[in-house]
C-alpha cells in the first residue's frame, strides 16, 4: 500500500500558494485493508475515506469508463492492481495530475509542472472529452491564475459543445462552477473561455458581454455581469441557472432599479426616497448598499447620496410619526414626508 497527495495540494504548493486541502490516492489496498487500518468510508460512487485523526480524504486509485452522456455517465473501477499513473491518467488537466510521494519525490507523467511554468492550461487525454463539467472547469482554473489555454484543449471543448455534450449540464453543477469562477480574481478570463469554446452562446445566451474587472461579495458580481440586460433577461438567466435566491434578488433588483440608479447624483430628496422604498432599503439596508456597490462598478454611479438618504431616513422614529397621526389612513403619507425631510435636511 502506497499513499500519495495528488491534485490541488500538489499544484498550489509548487506555484507558492497556500495549501487548503489535501487529497490522498491510495495505491495496492482494497476497501477492507482501508478499514481495518482506522479509515471511514465516505464515498458513493467510489471508494473514498477519511483519515481516523486528520480526516483528510484518501481516494483508492480507479480508472473510469464513459457508460452514458453527462458528467454522471460513468463506470468506476478501483482495485490494487491499478497504478498511479493510470489514475491520474482519468484527471482533467495536466496541472492536477502531479503527485508526490511519501518521500517528497514528485511523480509528473503528463508535464504538469512544466504546464505551471508556461501557465498553461492543457487536457491530460482524450478522456477528458467525456465529462462536459471539464469545459466550466477549465473556464474557472483560466479565472483563478489567469493561465491560457493550450490550442487543442480548446479545439476540443468546441467539439465537444458542437456535438451536444454540454446539454446533458445540469443547472445546479454549471451554478457551481460558474459561481466559483465569479469569485476567483479574474472572472473575465472565464467568459473569454466559455465565449471560445462556444459554451457561452448555448448555455448563457444572455451575456454578450461582461465586465473586464469584477469586485465585492458574490451577488455584487452576479448583479454587475446582469446589469446591462432587461428583467426579462436578467430572469431567464437566473431560471437557467437555478441561482440562489441571495444572486437572483441582487441580479433583479439592479436590473428593475437601474434607471433610478443612474439618476441618484441629480435626484430630488422624493426620489431618494422612492429608490430607497422600490429596493426595500429599510428591511434589508444590508442588500440596498450592495445594489449601490453594483451601480458603483457597473456604472460608475457615486452613490454617495443614496448612501445618505438611507442614514437620514432611517434615522425618523416612524412609531413616533405614526403616534401623532389623527387617523391610520394618513400614517404611510406622514411617514414619507419626514424622511423626505430629513433627506433633504442631510443636504445629500
Amino acid at each position: 500500500m502506497k499513499v500519495y497527495v495528488v491534485g490541488g495540494a500538489v499544484r498550489d504548493e509548487l506555484l507558492g500558494l497556500p495549501v487548503k486541502d489535501r487529497d490522498h490516492v491510495v495505491v495496492g489496498a482494497t476497501p477492507e485493508e482501508m478499514e481495518a487500518r482506522g479509515y471511514k468510508p465516505v464515498g458513493k460512487d467510489f471508494p473514498v475515506f477519511l483519515h481516523p485523526r486528520t480526516h483528510e480524504e484518501y481516494a483508492l486509485a480507479r480508472t473510469e469508463r464513459k457508460s452514458g452522456r453527462g458528467y454522471k455517465g460513468f463506470t468506476v473501477h478501483a482495485a490494487p492492481d491499478v497504478t498511479l499513473e493510470e489514475d491520474l491518467r482519468r484527471r482533467d488537466l495536466t496541472i492536477n495530475a502531479i503527485a508526490r510521494d511519501e518521500d517528497g519525490a514528485l511523480i509528473d507523467p503528463f508535464g504538469g509542472r512544466q504546464d505551471l511554468e508556461r501557465r498553461l492550461l492543457r487536457h491530460v487525454s482524450p478522456a477528458f472529452a467525456e465529462d462536459p463539467v471539464r469545459i466550466l472547469r477549465v473556464a474557472r482554473f483560466a479565472a483563478r491564475f489567469g493561465f491560457e489555454v493550450h490550442a487543442e484543449t480548446l479545439e476540443l471543448m468546441r467539439r465537444m459543445v458542437d456535438a451536444g455534450e454540454a446539454d446533458a449540464l445540469v443547472p445546479e453543477r454549471v451554478w457551481q462552477e460558474f459561481a466559483k469562477g465569479l469569485a476567483e480574481p479574474h472572472p473575465e478570463r472565464m467568459f473569454d473561455v466559455l465565449r471560445q469554446s462556444g459554451l457561452l452562446a448555448k448555455a448563457f445566451p444572455e451575456i454578450r458581454a461582461w465586465p473586464q474587472s469584477f469586485s465585492g461579495s458574490l451577488p455584487v458580481r452576479f448583479a454587475h455581469l446582469a446589469w446591462p440586460l432587461d428583467e426579462a433577461q436578467a430572469e431567464a438567466l437566473c431560471d437557467r441557472l437555478k441561482a440562489p435566491n441571495e444572486a437572483r434578488e441582487a441580479a433583479l433588483l439592479a436590473c428593475r432599479n437601474r434607471e433610478r440608479l443612474l439618476a441618484v447624483p441629480h435626484a430630488t430628496p422624493a426620489e431618494l426616497l422612492d429608490l430607497l422604498k422600490r429596493a426595500d432599503a429599510f428591511r434589508r439596508p444590508e442588500r440596498f448598499l450592495e445594489l449601490l456597490d453594483t451601480a458603483a462598478l457597473a456604472a460608475g454611479v457615486d452613490t454617495l447620496r443614496a448612501r445618505r438618504a438611507m442614514e437620514a431616513a432611517r434615522a425618523v422614529d416612524a412609531g413616533a410619526v405614526a403616534a401623532g397621526a389623527k387617523s391610520p389612513q394618513d400614517i404611510p403619507r406622514l411617514i414619507d414626508e419626514a424622511r423626505v425631510r430629513a433627506i433633504a435636511g442631510a443636504r445629500v
